[in-house]
């Protein structure tokens, strides 16, 4: 669910001090995206927020999250929408987020 080596490389690429300003600011984000989704997403924005939304994942470790996302942006560029799994992309972002979350002390901790 979350690539903790992504995780701990960017952690040691940007520096402990910073790490959780760059979480902080990624949740923020990616909550805004979400929310957006909770609420319905037009056809025609599907693509940029799932391709937003892939690329964060990505970038902090969140690979479940990604990959569903990355199927999303795939069929919303094919203009299969019907494919896109709204619930099941929120409900990945929410588990992945409390793993992480939860994880995150460990890490810290180490």
């Amino acid at each position: 669910m979350i690539d903790w080596s992504r995780v701990t490389e960017l952690r040691d690429e940007i520096g402990a001090e910073d790490f959780g300003e760059v979480v902080e600011l990624f949740l923020e984000e990616v909550e805004i995206k979400i929310n957006e989704l909770r609420k319905g997403a037009s056809e025609d924005t599907l693509e940029t927020k799932l391709h937003f939304l892939k690329g964060s994942a990505l970038n902090l470790g969140f690979s479940e999250f990604s990959t569903i996302c990355q199927s999303g942006e795939t069929a919303a560029v094919q203009g299969n929408f019907e494919a896109i799994n709204i619930p099941a992309t929120l409900a990945s972002y929410d588990r992945s987020r409390r793993a992480f979350l939860s994880g995150l002390e460990a890490l810290s901790a180490a």
